[in-house]
């Protein structure tokens, strides 16, 4: 009798791809902050393919892995001969920085993933399903629902609590120095016009290249080391996982 395989939605696999970074990293390893997260909200149950009540949840999910994969692009990228996008370059180049701390690195990845992938995925989607965005408006913001229980993990996990975070804390400042509500707005717009411009590839790809460079300015901001300890990160030390040195930038 022939042995039945589990057969791997493309929502699974890239939870599956997601788990394996995780395995591979140590917990301090400023990629593996950023993926840890990621992975607890994308990997949840009610987030599975088809979950959740969303007008059309083939479109939802094909949203939500096209817009897994462009991180997971940029992570393979810095693995092998390819150069990521700018947005991503300065969390994967400084994610063993010892004066950053692990909410940094939360930041600077949701910074990259809502400033560039998430305008980019939307056109993704509507190439692959045939639509236009306003056909993706509520999958949009059902996939807004995931970002902001992303965010709302990141603040919860990685914040200090109020005895270590001091209103002289720089990084007091760094929390209220970017909204995803309003990265939300300007990604959803930004893909409008990608999608209005796809019959003039000059100017969508100059476009595409503004909005990857401004994510990655504003990741090099969210990434400046900060005075005071480093909190340590629980699980893995820097001596676990002899797969680190695979996925370095």
């Amino acid at each position: 009798m022939a042995r039945c395989e589990q057969v791997l939605t493309p929502a699974d696999q890239v939870v599956s791809r997601m788990r394996a970074l995780d395995a591979a990293l140590y917990a301090r390893d400023g990629l593996a902050v950023f993926n840890r997260v990621y992975l607890a909200v994308a990997g949840a149950p009610g987030r599975r393919t088809g979950a959740g009540p969303v007008p059309d949840g083939r479109a939802a999910s094909a949203l939500d892995v096209r817009l897994a994969e462009r991180y997971l692009a940029a992570v393979d990228a810095a693995a092998g001969e390819s150069r990521p996008p700018a947005c991503w370059r300065p969390l994967l180049a400084h994610r063993h920085h010892p004066g950053v701390r692990p909410l940094q690195f939360a930041l600077a990845g949701l910074n990259a993933h809502v400033g560039h992938d998430l305008a980019l995925a939307v056109v993704d989607t509507c190439r692959t399903l045939a639509c236009e965005p306003v056909d993706l408006e509520d999958e949009f913001d059902a996939v807004g629902d995931l970002l902001t229980a992303l965010e709302d993990r990141v603040r919860e996990e990685l914040t200090p609590g109020p005895e270590l975070l001091r209103i002289t804390d720089p990084l007091t400042h760094l929390l209220g120095a970017w909204s995803l509500e309003r990265a939300r707005d300007a990604a959803w717009t930004a893909a409008r016009a990608l999608w209005e411009l796809r019959r003039l590839p000059d100017l969508a790809g100059e476009l595409t290249e503004r909005l990857d460079t401004a994510a990655g300015c504003a990741g090099r901001l969210f990434l400046t080391p900060l005075p005071g300890r480093v909190p340590a990160a629980a699980g893995r030390d820097q001596s676990s996982g002899s797969s680190t040195g695979a996925i370095s930038s």
